[in-house]
């Protein structure tokens, strides 16, 4: 039986959302569309944060929610932290806007 605590909404995704804190070695089944996957947590992810559910190549699509939310800057394989470290992200880094961008994005 699939984690109920793993979210993947579309079944195009290769991510999906840990809706509990995960530890790494642990070993999870995650519901995708009609399947069941397996894998195998590589590190600790908090809350909220994002795993990869199938081996993600350098430059490949970082795709949730059925869309497209950034590009793979390493390879992540299954079971891989996904995050700002990893993902070049189609939305920019708040964090490392400068004053003038962040007040354009607030406005």
């Amino acid at each position: 039986m699939p984690d109920r605590y793993l979210q993947v909404v579309e079944p195009t995704d290769n991510v999906a959302t840990a809706l509990r804190e995960l530890e790494a070695g642990e070993t999870v089944s995650v519901g995708v569309g009609d399947e069941e996957r397996t894998v195998e947590i590589a590190e600790d992810v908090i809350f909220g944060h994002k795993i990869a559910i199938e081996d993600i190549a350098s430059g490949e699509t970082i795709t949730k929610y059925g869309k497209s939310i950034g590009n793979a800057t390493e390879d992540i394989p299954a079971g891989t932290w996904v995050h700002v470290h990893n993902v070049e992200s189609n939305y920019g880094r708040g964090d490392l806007a400068d004053d003038e961008q962040a007040k354009v994005v607030s406005e």
